[in-house]
């Protein structure tokens, strides 16, 4: 029985170091990492249609505002005023936000007008 024993524990053993052996084990394949998604800044959060460098709404405005003032949107702007602008220029700030500058060549003089992601922030009347 003590030979059955110690063959036993001989097996046992001879199977442990077999698992935990890597002498003769082939070099585990190198995986290449897989790629990240590239990461984009998120535009500007825009509320409601915009004007496009035609100086149109991209869309229907519901037309809330009442009096140009702070805080109004592009299209508002438009409706307000009765008619297209003389010139619209539409970019990005470096700080990722949409900037527009409507400019009206009126008869007493220029009104420009500059939007932040869709909202009037000043009026300039040179």
């Amino acid at each position: 029985m003590r030979a059955k024993v110690l063959s036993c524990i001989g097996l046992m053993a001879l199977g442990m170091a077999a698992c935990s052996s890597t002498g003769n084990a082939p070099p585990a394949a190198a995986v290449p990492p897989a790629a990240a998604p590239p990461i984009t800044a998120p535009g500007p959060v825009i509320d409601g249609p915009v004007l496009g460098p035609d100086g149109r709404c991209t869309g229907t405005s519901a037309g809330t505002a009442a009096a140009i003032e702070p805080g109004i949107t592009e299209c508002d702007l438009v409706r307000l005023k009765g008619k297209p602008a003389t010139d619209v220029l539409v970019g990005e700030s470096g700080k990722g936000q949409r900037e527009v500058q409507v400019l009206y060549s009126e008869p007493g003089g220029r009104e420009l007008y500059f939007f932040v992601n869709n909202r009037l922030d000043r009026v300039v009347k040179p």
